[in-house]
C-alpha cells in the first residue's frame, strides 16, 4: 500500500481566458476543478497505474466534503481528518497569455489534529511505502516530516520525500529510501550553482552522503538523473512534446516510480515509468491517463553513466 500525506490540500480552480485583461471584467472561455495538493496527486496516479493508495492529510468545511466527492470519483481512497474550522483551501489558476496562480491558505491544524494524524501513520506497516511531499503549512512544526520519519524508524517502510531546500536537507540523516527534487531545488539546498549534469551529478551523490539512499532529479526539458542506492547512475532525455501543464508533473513521476518498483524492484523499468509519467501529465491538461503514459514509455531509452576511472 502506498500511503500519501497531503498537509494542505485544495480544489483547484482553473479558468481559462482567452486573454486576460487587468481593470476590465474578464469571462471564462471554460473552467475546471480538480483535487489538488501533491500528496493527493500521488494518490491519483498510483491508483491509475494499479497500486492502492490511501490519501492522508486534512479537510474542513463545505470545500472540504466537495474535496471528499472529488477523490470518491477519482477512485482514490482516503483517511483524510476532518478540522473543526476553517475550509479546505481553493486555489485559483487563471490560464490565459500568462499563467496567473492564486492559492488559499486553508485550516489552521491543530496539537490534537497532529496527534490524530500520528495514530495514522503508526498504523502503517511493513512494506508499505509513504510519500511526504510539498510544503508544511505556518501552523505546523517545520520538524513534523522528521518526526513521522522517526516514528517509522524500525519498520521495513520505504519513505519517499519531494520537498524543497531544508526541509528535505533535514530529512536525509534518516535515510528517506527516496528523494525527489528537480535540479533548481537540489541547486538551492546545497546553495551551489548548477551548470553541468556532472554538477547535478555531484550535488545528488553528496545528498546520498548525506544520507539518501536513491536520488531522483527531474531537470525538465533536460530530462532526469537517478543515482541508486547500488552505486549507479542513470540518465534519460525528456520525451519530446508541447508541454501544457506544469501542476503535478513531478508527483507523476515519483508514481510513476514508486508503483513500477513495488512491481518490479527493478531501478531502469522504476525510472522508465517515472519519466514517462512525469512527461506525460505536463503534455496533458491535468494528471496523465495510464495510456498516455505507456506511449511515452516505449518511446524512452535509459542511458547507464560509467564512473569517471572506473
Amino acid at each position: 500500500m502506498i500511503y500519501t500525506v497531503s498537509f494542505n490540500p485544495s480544489i483547484d480552480y482553473i479558468m481559462f481566458v482567452d486573454d486576460l485583461v487587468q481593470d476590465k471584467v474578464n469571462r471564462t472561455v471554460r473552467e475546471s476543478y480538480y483535487p489538488g495538493g501533491k500528496g493527493i496527486n500521488v494518490s491519483i496516479v498510483s491508483e491509475r497505474l494499479g497500486i492502492d493508495s490511501v490519501a492522508l492529510g486534512y479537510i474542513a468545511g463545505f470545500t472540504g466534503h466537495t474535496l471528499l466527492d472529488m477523490l470518491e470519483s477519482y477512485k482514490v481512497q482516503n483517511d483524510m481528518i476532518r478540522l473543526d474550522n476553517g475550509n479546505t483551501r481553493i486555489n485559483v489558476k487563471v490560464k490565459s497569455m500568462k499563467e496567473t496562480d492564486i492559492n488559499g491558505q486553508g485550516p489552521n491544524i491543530s496539537k490534537d489534529a497532529v496527534e490524530a494524524l500520528y495514530k495514522k501513520i503508526d498504523q502503517i506497516g511493513d512494506g508499505d511505502s509513504i510519500v511526504l511531499a510539498g510544503a508544511i503549512p505556518s501552523t505546523m512544526n517545520d520538524e513534523i516530516y522528521e518526526t513521522i520519519m522517526n516514528r517509522l524508524h524500525d519498520k521495513d517502510v520505504r519513505i519517499i520525500v519531494d520537498a524543497e531546500k531544508d526541509l528535505l536537507l533535514n530529512v536525509l540523516k534518516l535515510n528517506p529510501w527516496l528523494i525527489k527534487p528537480n535540479n533548481h531545488e537540489l541547486a538551492d539546498m546545497f546553495g551551489e550553482e548548477i551548470n553541468s549534469l556532472d554538477d547535478i551529478i555531484r550535488l545528488a551523490k553528496k545528498a546520498q552522503t548525506l544520507g539518501a539512499r536513491n536520488v531522483l532529479v527531474s531537470m525538465a526539458g533536460d530530462g532526469a538523473l537517478l543515482l541508486t542506492q547500488t552505486g549507479d547512475t542513470y540518465y534519460s532525455e525528456s520525451p519530446k512534446g508541447q508541454v501544457v501543464n506544469s501542476v503535478g508533473a513531478g508527483d507523476s513521476m515519483v508514481a510513476g516510480f514508486l508503483t513500477t518498483y513495488i512491481k518490479t524492484s527493478d531501478y531502469v523499468e522504476s525510472f522508465k515509468k517515472g519519466i514517462a509519467a512525469g512527461s506525460a501529465t505536463a503534455f496533458t491538461e491535468w494528471l496523465a491517463s495510464p495510456e498516455d503514459i505507456e506511449k511515452l514509455y516505449n518511446k524512452l531509452e535509459i542511458q547507464k553513466l560509467h564512473k569517471k576511472g572506473g
